[in-house]
């Protein structure tokens, strides 16, 4: 699977842990940044991994930042995502089942990097189950036609 991936100076060094993680189990990532602990100002760089999932270069995506707040408001500012900020299992769980997710943000500062992974691998192998949720999810989508 395609997945962009970035972060702030906050989950920098969790950032990179996931990338890896993710490569040794043969999916191929796209790193948008950051690239260092150094301050930077992370709305730019998470809307660069946004956009790669919202044009179809990537098929999901994981952003994070210090809280995951600010990446996931930053993500779901982008015309076709759905970002769910995530931290525990049954919620990356959910965001796949019921709401379609294609990106999920986690917090740095909050999660350490074997829940990451936990909630990484679910988030990626978890299909959506359509149905009731489909209605839902075309509802939400439908809200960009007013942007």
């Amino acid at each position: 699977m395609k997945i962009s991936i970035a972060t702030d100076h906050g989950a920098f060094e969790l950032k990179n842990k996931i990338k890896d993680y993710l490569e040794s189990i043969g999916h191929e990532v796209t790193d948008f940044g950051c690239f260092s602990n150094e301050s930077v100002d992370y709305p730019p760089i998470i809307a660069k991994a946004a956009r790669a999932v919202s044009t179809g270069k990537c098929e999901r995506g994981i952003v994070l930042c210090g809280s995951g707040i600010g990446a996931s408001i930053v993500a779901n500012k982008i015309k076709g995502i759905r970002c769910a900020l995530v931290y525990a299992p049954e919620l990356a769980k959910l965001s796949r089942e019921h709401n379609n997710a294609n990106m999920i943000a986690l917090g740095g500062r909050f999660t350490d990097f074997d829940t990451a992974k936990e909630l990484v691998d679910i988030f990626l192998t978890t299909e959506f189950q359509g149905g009731r949720h489909l209605r839902r999810v075309e509802q939400i989508m439908d809200l960009e036609k007013f942007l």
